[in-house]
């Protein structure tokens, strides 16, 4: 296993980290996720570390703080050997205090992730959205205290903008709170728009990206292609409204030339998706799920070899998308290129 460090911090992650949704799943959204419990998480964990995979995502949200507590379950007596890391801000009640990143909410919420961890600190707290409604000085002054008591280690963000990272980024530097060193971010072959801003601002700021549903939320697993109906055990069926909007005529023409990789090399369509990602500038961690054993031994598959400069750029040619304003000009214009030439 490779390890990389998480941005600009002296945080050494694996290039391959486990996402946790599927402990404890109920609900239609992470019920159809997964629904391991305790026992079947200690084996994926088991697995996991075999392999060189010590970090393990999860979030308060998950289930209802079900997939935390599992998690917590799964790696009793072995916390030195493992990275947590969890995510808070999303709503876990109805009530004005049960959302947001507030200093009395980010108290609370990373307390009770503490309990249902099972622990005494937290390897990496991310906000999981950006709370508008709260000042990032206090967002930072909170989190800044929660480091100085030895409560987290790191912090980092998920899913925002690029000014709402920025700002933060430039508060934090202002007041010399602790800086925001990981981006959670949606990014896959089917999905590229965290390669217009978010990148080259992780780039400047040494911000790592630790990517979520690299698998482009389930339909690059090699079971979806043009003309045929979705699988009947597919979770898209339940979950598809949730997730990141695809193009399904980009998607067919992504899958084809997977197809074509997997059959060239021996890969999986997975592996082949994933080991893309892990050439992608600023990324220091792909999170990969799994159901099952299978499933997870597979995808640890995708790491221990390397796709080559005519594969890369095939995979880049069949999805690459016009960028949005502000951002084509200096894909498509010499004197703008050459003013801000890509980092990809």
């Amino acid at each position: 296993m490779e390890y990389r460090n998480l941005g600009a911090s002296g945080l050494r992650v694996p290039v391959l980290s486990f996402g946790a949704g599927t402990f404890g799943g109920s609900g239609r959204l992470f019920g159809a996720w997964g629904t391991t419990d305790a026992q079947e998480a200690r084996r994926m964990v088991d697995i996991c570390l075999e392999a060189g995979v010590t970090l393990f995502d999860t979030a308060d949200v998950y289930s209802a703080g079900a997939s935390e507590e599992v998690l917590g379950q799964a790696i009793r007596g072995r916390r030195d050997a493992v990275l947590i890391s969890t995510k808070t801000a999303l709503p876990m009640g109805e009530g004005p205090r049960d959302w947001g990143t507030s200093r009395t909410r980010l108290i609370r919420a990373t307390e009770a992730a503490l309990s249902r961890l099972g622990t005494d600190y937290i390897d990496l707290l991310q906000l999981h959205a950006f709370d508008a409604s709260t000042p990032v000085e206090e967002v930072l002054s909170t989190l800044d205290g929660l480091v100085s008591a030895c409560k987290i280690r790191y912090v980092g963000v998920s899913n925002f903008a690029g000014w709402e990272l920025m700002k933060s980024l430039a508060a934090a530097e202002r007041h010399g709170h602790p800086r925001y060193v990981a981006h959670q971010v949606y990014y896959s072959l089917a999905g590229r728009d965290y390669e217009w801003e978010l990148m080259p601002l992780g780039a400047d700021q040494g911000v790592g990206a630790l990517v979520w549903s690299p698998l482009a939320w389930g339909r690059l697993t090699g079971k979806i292609r043009r003309g045929q109906p979705l699988p009947a055990a597919s979770r898209l069926h339940d979950t598809a409204q949730y997730g990141p909007p695809v193009d399904d005529e980009k998607l067919f023409d992504i899958v084809e030339v997977l197809d074509a990789l997997a059959e060239e090399t021996g890969r999986t369509v997975p592996q082949i998706a994933i080991n893309w990602l892990l050439g992608r500038p600023t990324v220091s961690s792909v999170i990969i799920g799994a159901r099952n054993e299978q499933q997870l031994r597979q995808n640890l598959g995708a790491v221990g070899w390397s796709l080559s400069k005519d594969e890369i750029a095939r995979l880049d040619a069949v999805s690459t998308v016009t960028a949005p304003y502000p951002y084509f000009p200096y894909r498509r214009q010499e004197g703008f290129a050459r003013l801000n030439p890509p980092i990809v």
